[in-house]
């Protein structure tokens, strides 16, 4: 099936069809994971704009001590994390195009680029919203592959950020259906800076349509050990959550960052 095909109304909507009939009838089985192997799944993240490098410093001896994925960053700070961690098995990943997915592709591109140089192994880039809005396809499928070959020519892992929460689920469909074409490693809910974070529906839905060529991270809103443990059931393989050390030790963050 072509790309074209595969973004047509009529296959857009059997995928959903087929997915509420999913819904309907799996049975959940619920997984518990102890707060260390939890720990490996979480992208340890400070991306608010007051950051400071005392706290980013600190977010990188939090990740080393307690085995996070990664540290995930704003771009100024990949270097810094770079060379605070490289002794350790967490690694850097960063955002690109963050948190709007607003700036031109030639714009990310040299965002990601930099950040590639300077340690990043990881760019969860923003999809741009608007372009899949106006249904400017080739736009959204090109803004997401530069990205995803650029990662695979320096051996990086690759995310999209859709901001699920606004799109339709038509939209999220077709995002999905392009990241996947496109060839990133993960798609992802959220920045965690608009109304809405990941929901268990979004993240069922976005495993359900990229299946197993692709993985699902989650983020925005994952505050406590059994929000993670509601995502990692809907189907998602990483979380990204500022609140990660509450996280494993079975806190409630009450930030609302």
């Amino acid at each position: 099936m072509t790309r074209k095909e595969l973004i047509t109304e009529e296959n857009v909507n059997k995928i959903l069809k087929d997915f509420s009939e999913f819904e309907k009838n799996e049975k959940t089985n619920e997984v518990k994971i102890s707060p260390q192997d939890l720990a490996v799944l979480i992208d340890h993240t400070l991306l608010k704009p007051d950051a400071t490098i005392s706290e980013i410093k600190q977010l990188c001896e939090e990740a080393i001590q307690n085995n996070f994925a990664s540290v995930c960053v704003n771009s100024s700070y990949v270097e810094t994390c770079f060379d605070f961690i490289k002794s350790s098995t967490v690694i850097v990943c960063t955002v690109i195009g963050f948190p709007l997915g607003a700036t031109t592709s030639q714009a990310k591109y040299l965002e990601a680029e930099e950040a590639i140089n300077n340690g990043a192994e990881e760019l969860d880039m923003v999809i741009n919203i608007g372009k899949l809005k106006d249904k400017n396809y080739d736009y959204v499928f090109n803004d997401i592959k530069a990205i995803a070959d650029l990662s695979k020519k320096h051996l990086c892992t690759s995310k999209v950020i859709l901001e699920t929460c606004l799109l339709s689920d038509e939209e999220k469909v077709i995002a999905c259906l392009l990241s996947k074409e496109a060839g990133v490693n993960f798609v992802k809910t959220s920045t965690g800076f608009s109304k809405g974070g990941a929901t268990f529906h979004d993240v069922a839905l976005m495993k359900f349509t990229v299946g197993d060529k692709l993985q699902v991270k989650a983020s925005g809103g994952i505050r406590s050990y059994d929000d993670a443990i509601s995502m990692i059931n809907a189907g998602a393989t990483r979380l990204g959550a500022s609140a990660g050390v509450k996280i494993i030790t079975g806190q409630k963050s009450e930030s609302s960052y």
